[in-house]
């Protein structure tokens, strides 16, 4: 059997799907080998709480600076500025430790801050980087939002800031050489994969995430006439793309939305609220439910519908087939390696439509949605469990010990 490896797994993660891949990691790879946990004080400890796990537990403490309200601002840029600086010497300071504890590997997960942690650039004990996605606000357009129009006087101090052209140089020139700093990457998809190597240079390995089939499983409780939604409410979401698409199916078989959220921006709230009511869709909007409240929404919605702008990966196509619901999502990112189009959902281009037509057709034909939902739950049980995931993980774990 192949040795312990002892492993320092590194984070200063915020809640969302990397933390909870993080999560489910670590509590495999504490099973074959000794597994210590360091972080900033600024990590998410109530959301997936990987501590238990950890041989060692050591914190860092970091506190951000305060940030100024209006009228001062914008001299909040200069505050993450100086924030940026006070990280990287903290990075520096935990690379020494770990260098110092003699670790065999790091496994460093992304930082809330500068995406790509500095941690890995002053490191000489071999790194494992999980990176997720590049640091997108760098290399993807914005999506307009009429909130976000600010014209006159006000929209040219933003686009003229200095403090602003400062801080965003100093980050992106961080989470570029951090990325380029690690001995390996995995990432999580192939999608993903190809845009690290555009973005940075450097070459990846895919590890797909997996589902936890325990928890994510289907119910046999009858379905409702609602279809759900899943994510953070923001712009890249897609979820005014879901309400535009729902508003063109006749309102005989238009169904409700659902949009669940562990983190909401107010303004794309009232956004989403207004024109749900302008298109005649009901909507609920939801933040923070239990794990098994969601559970029971993917099974009785009579699909999931996803559709966020150039996704990555995510995890919502795989937790939804696990419960044998069927998904409906935009043929682009991530999603189009882990939805099997025509067997486990339906995958279309970015045009309401058709993204209509796709849903219309699981809410008419309800064999066919069923069968959908059987074959996703079996596809998920072969292909996406995290034990298989974790087991290829280890491999590049053990090569990258090996590069010491």
């Amino acid at each position: 059997m192949p040795r312990e490896l002892n492993i320092a797994v590194y984070h200063n993660l915020h809640s969302g799907g990397a933390k909870h891949s993080c999560y489910e990691i670590t509590r495999r790879l504490v099973k074959r080998h000794r597994v210590d946990i360091l972080c900033p004080s600024t990590a998410d400890t109530d959301f997936s709480d990987i501590r238990e796990f950890a041989e060692e537990n050591v914190v860092f403490e970091f506190k951000p600076g305060y940030l100024f309200h209006s009228p001062f601002g914008r001299l909040n840029q200069f505050v993450r500025w100086r924030d940026l600086a006070r990280l990287e010497q903290l990075d520096q300071r935990v690379a020494a430790e770990i260098d110092r504890r003699g670790y065999d590997v790091v496994y460093t997960q992304p930082c809330q801050f500068t995406q790509n942690p500095s941690v890995l650039r002053y490191l000489q004990t071999p790194s494992l980087y999980h990176s997720h996605e590049p640091f997108r606000r760098f290399y993807e357009p914005s999506r307009p939002r009429p909130y976000l129009d600010r014209g006159g006087g006000r929209g040219w101090l933003d686009r003229m800031d200095p403090l602003a052209w400062i801080y965003d140089r100093r980050l992106q020139a961080m989470e570029r050489r951090n990325i380029c700093c690690a001995t390996h990457i995995v990432t999580n998809s192939y999608f993903t994969r190809e845009a690290l190597y555009r973005i940075y240079g450097v070459d990846a390995r895919v590890v797909y995430h997996g589902v936890d089939l325990d928890v994510f499983r289907p119910l046999g409780v009858p379905q409702e006439e609602i279809v759900l939604s899943v994510g953070a409410l923001t712009p890249n979401k897609g979820f005014d793309f879901v309400v535009e698409s729902l508003g063109l199916i006749p309102e005989r078989w238009r169904p409700a939305l659902i949009i669940v959220s562990n983190y909401q921006e107010l303004a794309e709230r009232a956004y989403l609220e207004q024109l749900a009511a302008e298109r005649g869709v009901s909507l609920a909007l939801r933040v923070r439910v239990s794990l098994d409240e969601l559970v029971r929404l993917y099974n009785v919605a009579r699909c999931t519908v996803y559709a966020p702008i150039m996704e990555p990966f995510g995890l919502v196509p795989l937790e939804s087939m696990a419960c044998g619901t069927p998904v409906v999502g935009v043929r682009e990112g991530g999603v189009r390696e882990s939805v099997v189009n025509g067997c486990t959902g339906l995958l279309v281009d970015r045009e309401p439509e058709r993204f209509a037509r796709a849903v219309e057709l699981l809410l008419k034909d309800e064999a066919l949605a069923a069968r959908f939902g059987r074959q996703a739950r079996e596809y998920v049980a072969a292909e996406w469990n995290w034990d298989r995931a974790v087991r290829e993980l280890e491999l590049c774990l053990r090569r990258t010990a090996e590069r010491a």
